[in-house]
């Protein structure tokens, strides 16, 4: 049976794409643990256990030589790599607190570095297999006030606004950002399949109060619009914008450093109020979004596990409590001041965050359905 078929089979179509889901999540865990399990075992770190997802061990295995385990888990959601003395000093010289602290430093960042370096390999191979998305503009407002000349034509596909190239729906915000109702700017589009400069004169003012306003960003850009029985929509389409060798390799650096600006363009709007919490999702939306889009093709599959990879990469390197960009805080407070924090108030330090970033994740998710 294809894909397509089951994707379009009612139950079974949300079964598969639901596993297409936990599949990139699961991965990219098993990656990120894999990255600090890699890193450790080369530094001569002591390891206790390896273990993909949580919950009751289906396959447990250990090695006779050194003692580490390996576990398969039942809830494929999770995973962790857990070393010798990680929560105290530990008895064994090889244990994680007896090492220099640039060494465990090494290894807290080995996660997700590995994420980010996964992700940039899926963004490379898409884009040389597929094109890089962009949008198509399928329509133009109609107004006499603003001359043909001076709009984009039906068909144009955006690759850059004032010279800022657009990877992401966010950057048609960026590059707008400021701007008011009348101004010329700069649009490189693609039309008829050749790469053109058009000068656009913006129906509105762009005064954005955040990074989720693109429906005002396309009608400043004079984007047509189409009513079904849903509402009313902009008359966009996503497709595919080829590039040369470099450019393609460039681009998907690029692209991957927009993805990660998106963390922190997000959590500043967050903390200032400019966005609203129910704006974001915890794992039950993040399921639910990610099964949507890997559904619809290899593309979308590729595109949502590495927008997840750098999300995971650099969301991992944040100093918040029981993430590993908090544990990379406390090794090198150790290593300026020669002195460990308490290793108790550590422990404690982290197991508070981890409840409240579970709480939060939750609290997000409820938001949803509110």
């Amino acid at each position: 049976m294809s894909t397509d078929l089951l994707l379009s089979g009612g139950v079974a179509g949300v079964i598969l794409s639901v596993l297409l889901a936990i599949l990139i999540l699961l991965a990219m865990i098993t990656v990120h643990e894999f990255g600090h399990y890699a890193l450790g075992r080369a530094l001569g770190f002591k390891i206790s256990e390896f273990s993909i997802g949580f919950g009751p061990a289906l396959f447990k295995r250990r090695n006779a030589k050194t003692g580490r385990i390996f576990v398969v888990r039942a809830f494929p959601l999770s995973g962790y790599c857990a070393f010798d003395g990680e929560d105290e000093e530990g008895d064994s010289p090889d244990s994680f607190n007896r090492q220099h602290p640039l060494k465990r430093i090494i290894v807290l960042v080995a996660g997700a570095s590995f994420n980010y370096i996964l992700a940039l390999i899926i963004i490379v191979i898409s884009t040389f297999a597929f094109g890089q998305m962009a949008y198509r503009i399928n329509s133009v407002q109609s107004d006499e006030q603003y001359p043909a000349s001076y709009s984009l034509c039906a068909g144009d596909v955006i690759t850059n606004i004032g010279g800022e190239d657009i990877y992401l729906s966010a950057d048609l915000v960026t590059a707008l950002n400021g701007m008011a109702k009348g101004d010329v700017v700069g649009v490189t589009v693609v039309r008829g399949g050749e790469k053109m400069q058009a000068q656009v004169m913006l129906r509105a003012d762009c005064n954005f109060k955040n990074s989720s306003q693109v429906s005002l960003a396309f009608h400043a850009l004079g984007v047509g619009t189409y009513v079904n029985d849903s509402g009313e929509y902009y008359d966009i389409s996503a497709t595919n914008c080829k590039f040369g060798f470099w450019e393609s390799i460039g681009r998907s650096f690029m692209y991957s450093f927009r993805i990660a600006g998106t963390i922190f363009t997000v959590l500043g709007e967050l903390l200032t109020g400019n966005l609203s919490l129910s704006a974001v999702g915890g794992p039950v939306t993040t399921i639910k979004l990610t099964s949507e889009i890997a559904s619809q093709g290899m593309q979308n599959f590729l595109e949502i596990a590495a927008y997840i990879g750098v999300n995971l990469a650099v969301f991992n390197l944040l100093p918040i409590p029981a993430l590993d960009g908090s544990k990379v805080v406390f090794c090198l407070i150790e290593w300026i001041f020669k002195k460990p924090v308490p290793r108790k108030v550590e422990a404690v330090i982290h197991v508070v965050g981890f409840v409240l970033i579970l709480a939060f994740a939750v609290l997000v998710d409820v938001l949803q359905f509110i």
